[in-house]
């Protein structure tokens, strides 16, 4: 069960009671019971039922005696085609629930918490207009919640662009850097090179809002073995990584010059089609849960690995680009984000922690920590991780009435 907040969920998307979210994910489209109507009371989960139509002519029919506290809306797709569904306060509130990719005569569930107020539901098919049904209002007691304005495209245009000119300034320091390890290996200086590696690595790694973006280009300049069929020695190995792999498994200087000549070009290009790129605003969000998500599957466990023995190192340069990135939205979610907080404090201890790990100038190796210290550290950032699926839920763009 996730921490409070919103959990980013692909279909459908439930904000839950109790300021967590439900998970939802596993509840299967089913037909219509035969027979079932509207506020069909309590289910076998104990909580009371309201079957909702959602069909563009019918948007919202069905809610006939509203309640307050934790409850179940049974939405129903009557129409021909997929359709998304909010329920939002009335005129423009705030969103308390969303499913969405809700086929044709099938019916979806919602579960929700709700307080005193007015509410209606917000139908959206697939290229077709929203409807917004009927406002319902709800008296007595009691708590809602969570809910928060919906974020728009627009919204996301400012942040983007401000995000966009910092990656073109990291690209500039990348070349740089890079150059500097393409120098140190032309000149023969293995241990210079090693030096210099780490530097130029962790400054690309900082940019990871904007590997989407990148396309091929990562691939180029930070790409793996995954799926080489040569492993170390397949000519599709490039980057970074393949530096990487020579420098610390004894490959000659002279070996290395054309990959490390390779990485520099690639950089350079990187750097050069990025003043041409267009970032998609509605990615930001999204992106900031996905660094550390990538972080725990990949540095976390060593799969990236090439000899430096420095993926502690990279998790904390990914915990500075998550920053980065959230610098951008802090705007947006100072306002619909309560556990914004906690979420800074999280950063603040998991930063620590990784830094403690730096000795003597020197990362330690993730093979080198104690059971104790590897345990702390999955739990640290597998907290961040499920924090930032809130972020990325409530920084997805909605479409608008």
């Amino acid at each position: 069960m996730p921490r409070a907040g919103l959990q980013r969920l692909r279909s459908p998307r439930v904000w839950g009671p109790g300021s967590a979210v439900i998970v939802a994910g596993a509840v299967a489209a089913v037909a219509l019971t035969a027979g079932a109507g509207p506020d069909s009371g309590a289910a076998a989960d104990g909580l009371p039922h309201t079957t909702i139509e959602i069909s563009p002519g019918e948007c919202g029919r069905g809610w006939q005696h509203p309640r307050a506290g934790v409850q179940v809306f049974d939405l129903h797709n009557s129409s021909s085609g997929a359709a998304e569904v909010y329920l939002r306060g009335a005129g423009g509130g705030p969103v308390h629930g969303e499913v969405e990719g809700i086929g044709p005569g099938t019916t979806r569930q919602m579960q929700v918490r709700l307080g005193p107020g007015a509410y209606a539901f917000t139908c959206l098919p697939d290229d077709a207009d929203a409807t917004t049904g009927p406002t319902v209002r709800i008296s007595g007691g009691g708590r809602g919640g969570p809910a928060a304005a919906p974020v728009t495209q627009h919204d996301l245009i400012e942040p983007a662009i401000d995000y966009q000119k910092w990656v073109a300034g990291g690209l500039d320091d990348l070349v740089r850097r890079t150059d500097a390890l393409r120098a140190a290996v032309a000149d023969g200086d293995l241990p210079a090179a090693r030096d210099a590696w780490l530097p130029a690595h962790l400054t690309y790694e900082r940019l990871g809002a904007a590997y989407g973006e990148f396309g091929d280009a990562d691939q180029k300049v930070n790409g793996t073995t995954a799926g080489l069929a040569g492993g170390v020695h397949d000519p599709g190995f490039t980057g970074f990584h393949r530096v990487e792999q020579g420098l610390w498994h004894g490959e000659s200087a002279a070996a290395l010059r054309a990959p490390a000549d390779a990485l520099d070009a690639a950089v350079r290009a990187l750097r050069d089609e990025w003043a041409q790129a267009r970032m998609d605003p509605a990615a930001l969000g999204l992106r900031a849960h996905e660094i550390l998500e990538n972080t725990a599957q990949f540095e976390l466990t060593g799969r990236t690995d090439y000899g430096s023995g420095s993926n502690l190192a990279t998790a904390r340069a990914n915990l500075d680009g998550t920053r980065a990135v959230l610098a951008r939205l802090r705007p947006l979610l100072v306002t619909r984000y309560p556990e914004l907080p906690r979420l800074d404090g999280a950063l603040d201890r998991t930063g620590k922690l990784l830094d403690g790990f730096r000795r003597n100038g020197r990362w330690t190796p993730l093979d080198a920590l104690s059971r104790t210290e590897r345990e702390r550290t999955d739990a640290a950032v597998g907290d961040l991780v499920e924090r930032l699926a809130s972020v990325a839920t409530l920084c997805d763009p909605r479409r608008t009435v």
